[in-house]
């Protein structure tokens, strides 16, 4: 079995980008490796153009092409082309593709094609109630026609689409998001700096950050010595046009709270990786995702979270035991929760050992992978059995 995947991102040092979309699928493609399955990941728009091997993978790097006029079209038809060379010379069984802006739109591609929801931008427009452009919705629904099959993230996000697009639910797969449970291990618990609260995450208003002065300040009303540290790119503000939304959260903050308040940007994985075996406490108050990777990379790491309570947070934390789980608008209640983990130490450790034990269970990457295996293979023989009607 030859599987492709095409994504704007990837999390490699030739790589221009990489986030949420691209950890997860690099999660997938080495579970994938390790079960014998062949993988090619695709790259598109990047500033060089390269093809090279890394972990049993190959990586294709498309630079950007400039054209003079409807690039929008001609740069999926010259991805079309890249893709649909390899997928004949090299026996590419299944391709790949995020729903994000619709990238396979016009495309007609010689091997079954799997969209996987990572988030379509008439997703977030429609849980942020924010208008979309037209363009965009016409893209990503025309990119939805063409696919064979989805695959969902949550059962929220299969539900949410599938209404969305009109699509046939029986088409949509849940299959959770996994992790390398060996990549995130720690091995002491009960070391943590005492009062440090860590957000990671994009800087950006559907995430919830803007609702943390607010909360942080009722934490400190408690517990003064409490400290709050941001992890995550800056961002552009749709809603006030601002071209950083870390200098509009500045304004939120009271003057002696933002004394107590770090933002250390856009960090690597393993540095993000000590921030999470630091904390004290994770908090996660978004308004609009899928899945969201670093909730159930903290778990691993045994950390108390409180998240945001929408149907997404249902599917990955268990209110109470692993996790607390409170709308981000409710800031009392959001604050109350952190403030109880911070002052008790041994519901700290219960509930981070009911986090790992709930991510061992459900978010193993070695199971999420034979799901994904069985589910290509339903695909490519149904495929196969297809061609072979058409005499093809």
């Amino acid at each position: 079995m030859h599987i492709a995947f095409l994504t704007p991102e990837y999390p490699h040092p030739r790589v221009l980008h990489a986030a949420g979309i691209g950890t997860s699928i690099k999660n997938l493609v080495l579970a994938l490796v390790v079960k014998g399955v062949q993988v090619s990941v695709f790259v598109y728009g990047q500033s060089e153009g390269a093809v090279f091997e890394e972990a049993g993978v190959t990586i294709h790097l498309l630079k950007s092409q400039k054209y003079k006029g409807f690039g929008w079209y001609f740069h999926r038809k010259f991805i079309q082309k890249y893709l649909n060379t390899h997928i004949v010379s090299e026996k590419i069984d299944l391709v790949e593709a995020p729903d994000w802006t619709g990238i396979t739109a016009f495309m007609k591609l010689k091997a079954p094609l799997v969209i996987r929801f990572h988030g379509s931008d008439t997703y977030f427009c429609h849980l942020e109630k924010r208008k979309q452009k037209f363009k965009n919705y016409w893209f990503e629904k025309l990119a939805m026609i063409r696919a064979s099959a989805f695959v969902a993230p949550t059962a929220f996000a299969a539900d949410v689409t599938q209404q969305l697009f009109g699509l046939t639910r029986k088409n949509i797969k849940v299959i959770y998001n996994g992790l390398d449970l060996n990549a995130f291990k720690n091995d002491a618990p009960l070391l943590y700096e005492k009062g440090l609260i860590l957000y990671v995450g994009t800087i950006i208003r559907k995430k919830g950050v803007l609702e943390l002065p607010a909360i942080f300040n009722k934490v400190r009303e408690a517990i003064p010595e409490a400290r709050l540290v941001l992890i995550g790119s800056d961002s552009f503000d749709i809603q006030t046009q601002s071209s950083s939304t870390w200098e509009l959260l500045k304004k939120e903050f009271e003057v002696e709270d933002l004394e107590q308040v770090s933002y250390l940007g856009k960090m690597s994985y393993i540095a993000v990786k000590e921030y999470i075996r630091k904390a004290n406490v994770c908090v996660f108050p978004s308004f609009a995702e899928t899945f969201g990777m670093v909730t159930i990379e903290a778990m691993a790491m045994q950390k108390p979270v409180v998240s945001n309570d929408f149907e997404w947070s249902q599917e990955m934390i268990a209110h109470g035991e692993s996790g607390f789980l409170v709308r981000p608008s409710k800031h009392a209640e959001f604050a109350k929760r952190i403030v109880t983990l911070l002052e008790e130490e041994h519901l700290c450790e219960k509930m981070g050992d009911a986090a790992r034990q709930r991510v061992e269970t459900i978010f193993d990457i070695q199971q999420i992978a034979q799901q994904n295996v069985e589910l290509y293979s339903e695909i490519i023989l149904k495929s196969h059995k297809e061609n072979e009607v058409r005499g093809i």
